[in-house]
């Protein structure tokens, strides 16, 4: 049965909205500074040698310098190389200040002042523990779920909440307990939903729940699914017992309205192709004896009656 919108964000909880957002960082290929960084230390290591082979102290003292000056910008130049593989980024502040994210892999530089710290945006999964809680009725049951998710917003991922790998899986662990809460494991009625009969439309609210609890720390839910529902130990027997009592009333239920169309055909062919004609008496007759060998559990026995039909 499909879920509304109404009735799928209607326990939705309400997150603050994110202060920063992610956007792209200036950077420029670090080949490039590599070579640069590189000619300048040869150059600074250069000027301190020459320096050695001049008389002049003025000379000298102007040649270390320099080239001790070369050689430190430099390296310094250099601290701002950045490797970056595929499936990770780097998020870059300056004093504090979020100036962007680098997202393209390989080896990029920018501005050296500033600090990267480095996030991982692979598709991660995140399977919570077995859960005890009470469903809608009360019955004590046991649940557990897994949850495939990755970073997608790396500044909301860093700056809005403190952890947020361990606030997904606090959030996850939430929304799994909730969901428990508000539906039966099995439902008395046909119309409403339950854990057991209605997986999918549970899912569905699972997920849209997730997506709303983590929205803020920019992380996506790409699935999330049921690994374990029972009911738990204690009352576990009980339960099987009621599931087995319906099934067996189900079952006769629906051995009865066949048995009941079947007398009723036959029945209906005796009297067109007036194959013998039937009293009421011998209408009742007929019926009980079909209505016995359709409805029993065990083969009917049949007794053979050498006298008349009255007898």
């Amino acid at each position: 049965m499909p879920m509304d919108d109404t009735q799928v964000t209607a326990d939705v909880p309400e997150m603050p909205a994110p202060r920063v957002r992610e956007v792209q960082a200036h950077s420029i290929g670090g080949g490039l500074a590599l070579v640069l960084g590189l000619v300048g230390l040869l150059i600074g290591t250069a000027l301190i040698v020459t320096a050695t082979a001049v008389a002049a102290t003025g000379a000298k003292a102007a040649l270390i310098t320099g080239g001790v000056l070369i050689a430190l910008a430099a390296f310094l130049a250099m601290c701002g190389l950045n490797m970056v593989a595929p499936g990770e980024a780097r998020v870059v502040q300056l004093f504090g200040r979020y100036r962007g994210t680098i997202r393209e892999d390989g080896l990029r530089w920018v501005n050296p002042f500033t600090t990267r710290a480095k996030i991982s945006t692979r598709v991660r999964n995140h399977e919570t523990a077995v859960l005890k809680v009470n469903d809608a009725y009360g019955n004590p049951i046991e649940l557990a779920a897994v949850v495939v998710w990755r970073v997608e917003d790396t500044a909301q991922a860093t700056f809005e909440v403190d952890d947020y790998v361990e606030f997904v899986s606090t959030q996850t662990e939430a929304a799994v307990r909730h969901i428990a809460i508000e539906y039966p494991y099995d439902a008395h009625d046909e119309d409403g939903l339950s854990l057991r009969g209605n997986a999918e439309e549970i899912t569905e609210k699972l997920a849209v729940e997730l997506r709303a609890r983590v929205d803020a720390a920019g992380v996506q839910i790409i699935e999330s699914r049921f690994t374990h529902l029972a009911y738990a130990p204690e009352i576990a027997s009980a339960m099987l017992q009621r599931q087995q009592a319906g099934a067996v009333v189900a079952a006769r239920q629906q051995i009865v309205e066949g048995a009941v169309g079947m007398v009723e055909t036959a029945l209906a062919r005796i009297q067109e192709q007036d194959i013998v004609e039937l009293d009421p008496e011998r209408k009742a007759a007929m019926v009980s004896n079909l209505m016995v060998v359709l409805c029993g559990d065990r083969s009917a026995q049949p007794v053979l009656n050498t006298g008349t039909l009255y007898q």
